[in-house]
């Protein structure tokens, strides 16, 4: 990772929640993993899809229709970003390390549902519109809201309105048949939030592939956009740990200690600390 792209993810540890730019921010994660390559061409192509949005929905507005302001947003999001530039996912993308990085999905029109979920998101706060993503398990959706009146959308699933029983079915296909959907489920998710989902993507299917150095630099990633997030210093510390990084595995443990305070819930990674420390004397 270039200086100036850990730089940049420092300086999104650092800002408020509200204040990251979830394009930006995803673009800037992308880069790390593509050294060199300009990020210009691809907030050029967020900002025409933008573009291609607000005159979509403006043209409508002109139209005699029955559309609520909602729908014709919804309708306008799905007809340039699904239908004009073709962006969409199969189940091939879910073992592809590629659709989580935005700039790839760019290029290819295909990535997981919440890299597509940040493009959706990104066009609409681009024209100033209500939109955030979920923090529905198992499969990213994102809500519109206008008027007093919102919906959920499946991006994956081309821009598809999800109602009560398409949410119930969803959840229980991942959840289980015992499990009851609850409102907490579909609660709006942090910008952090989304950009953890996002990476976690990668982190996971390296752990799956026993890719262990790599997934401790993209857990590093992680820490850097997200540095109050205590479970993932914990998580590199145990890493580290399992590589023999020992330095590292002190620096990571000791940082999860201090955030949570020393309380119970790290009685077992202060044991580990206390081994590692003994380790470097």
């Amino acid at each position: 990772m270039s200086s100036d792209i850990r730089r940049r993810l420092i300086e999104i540890g650092n800002a408020d929640d509200a204040d990251i730019d979830l394009g930006h921010a995803a673009l800037i994660l992308a880069a790390a993993d593509r050294p060199g390559v300009p990020l210009e061409p691809y907030h050029r192509h967020l900002e025409s899809i933008a573009a291609e949005v607000c005159e979509y929905v403006g043209q409508g507005e002109n139209e005699a229709n029955s559309k609520t302001d909602l729908d014709l947003r919804i309708e306008a999001l799905v007809q340039v970003i699904v239908r004009r530039y073709g962006y969409g996912g199969g189940e091939d993308v879910f073992d592809d390390l590629d659709a989580a990085n935005l700039m790839r999905v760019i290029d290819s029109r295909s990535g997981l549902p919440v890299a597509l979920g940040i493009i959706f998101i990104a066009t609409g706060r681009a024209l100033g519109w209500a939109i955030t993503g979920l923090e529905f398990p198992g499969h990213f959706l994102i809500r519109l809201e206008t008027g007093g009146e919102r919906k959920i959308i499946d991006p994956f699933g081309g821009g598809t309105v999800m109602e009560a029983p398409d949410l119930r079915d969803m959840f229980k296909a991942v959840a289980g048949n015992h499990i009851e959907l609850t409102p907490d489920h579909c609660r709006d998710t942090t910008n952090r939030g989304v950009l953890l989902r996002l990476q976690n993507n990668i982190k996971a299917r390296l752990v799956r592939g026993n890719r262990w150095d790599d997934a401790v630099e993209a857990i590093e990633t992680m820490v850097l956009f997200a540095p109050h997030q205590a479970d993932l210093w914990h998580e590199v510390g145990l890493l580290h740990a399992r590589l023999d990084h020992i330095k590292d595995a002190v620096r990571a443990l000791e940082e999860y200690l201090r955030q949570t305070g020393g309380e119970d819930v790290g009685y077992n990674a202060s044991v580990l600390l206390q081994e590692l420390r003994a380790k470097l004397n």
